[in-house]
């Protein structure tokens, strides 16, 4: 059994990086897609990038094929750019637009 002091951070990612992985997502860790390495995801040397924007940008398309680049540009706008008063309202206000989509013109 688990104690509360013996829980780490590294217990929930394993599980949820599984999860994942069970639901058919690649999981690949953050050395292997680091920048200067030749899977290099990452566009900074210190890892401060939240959003891989390659690959937001390639969903966005494929789960809108149809709409025109303006829009797509505008969602990825929206989704990395999020004004809120704390880290969780904005986790939250992605979240939610994530699940419910985004408002584009």
């Amino acid at each position: 059994m688990t104690r509360l002091r013996d829980f780490a951070e590294s217990i929930v990612e394993e599980a949820a990086l599984a999860w994942l992985e069970a639901l058919g997502y690649e999981v690949l860790h953050g050395p292997s897609i680091a920048f200067g390495e030749a899977n290099a995801v990452r566009s900074d040397l210190d890892y401060r990038d939240v959003v891989l924007e390659e690959r937001l940008r390639v969903a966005l398309l494929q789960l809108n094929p149809k709409l025109p680049t303006e829009a797509l540009d505008d969602a990825y706008r929206k989704l990395t750019r999020v004004e809120a008063p704390s880290l969780l309202e904005r986790n939250r206000a992605v979240h939610r637009m994530l699940i419910d989509g985004v408002a584009v013109e």
